[in-house]
């Protein structure tokens, strides 16, 4: 899956995956990260999630990297946020008052780039890739983030074959697999939200499950 893929979603308003409203999970256990009060939350592949918002006012500066161009202005332009535009390194920096994205690609990271950072919220980046590049993702992670980073990560899960993705499914062996002796994973929440999701059941999944961890 290459940058264009997400390029023409963003163009043809393919986003399904974004959401309106704060994400659950991030409010109900952000608390359980452990993150330090003040501490800068980086955001990967943030789409234009008001998340960000939320994260901002519980007093973190916010962090986002986003490939797509028009999420990010669409980002700043709907909430009413008079960004400045800079540039840093291959990426266009994007900033209003503790609200700063990255509008370039998240593998073209470098440590420098995060050095602030002292957590990280993933809802829908890990879900976003395929299988082949989940690997690449999670290695570029580690790479960029001390060992002492917590994570919050929420996944979905569904029999793989009953749908293509994205978003995909992301086993919790997977998930420990991809950190295995590098961080430790502990599952926060597991719940089956299909009869919520009407638009995936209309999909042919028979099987839905979200899950959150607390990567450390």
């Amino acid at each position: 899956m290459d940058p264009d893929f997400w390029h023409a979603r963003w163009r043809n308003s393919e986003i399904g995956f974004h959401q309106e409203e704060i994400n659950l999970h991030l409010q109900n256990f952000w608390a359980q990260t452990g993150a330090a009060a003040g501490s800068t939350v980086f955001v990967p592949l943030c789409g234009k999630s008001r998340d960000l918002l939320w994260l901002r006012e519980q007093g973190h500066p916010v962090l986002g990297v986003e490939i797509s161009a028009i999420a990010v202005e669409a980002f700043f332009k709907e909430n009413g946020l008079a960004a400045v535009q800079t540039t840093q390194g291959p990426f266009t920096r994007w900033e209003y008052e503790g609200l700063v994205i990255l509008c370039g690609d998240y593998f073209d990271l470098q440590p420098g780039d995060l050095a602030a950072v002292g957590a990280t919220y993933d809802r829908a980046s890990l879900i976003a890739l395929p299988p082949a590049m989940r690997q690449r993702y999670a290695e570029q992670s580690i790479r960029l983030l001390p060992v002492t980073t917590p994570t919050l990560l929420v996944t979905l899960e569904y029999p793989q074959q009953e749908m293509d993705g994205p978003p995909f499914s992301v086993s919790e062996s997977e998930v420990r697999t991809l950190f295995a002796g590098r961080r430790q994973v502990t599952r926060l929440f597991q719940q089956s939200i299909l009869a919520e999701n009407p638009r995936f059941q209309a999909r042919g999944l028979s099987r839905l499950e979200e899950k959150a961890y607390r990567i450390q």
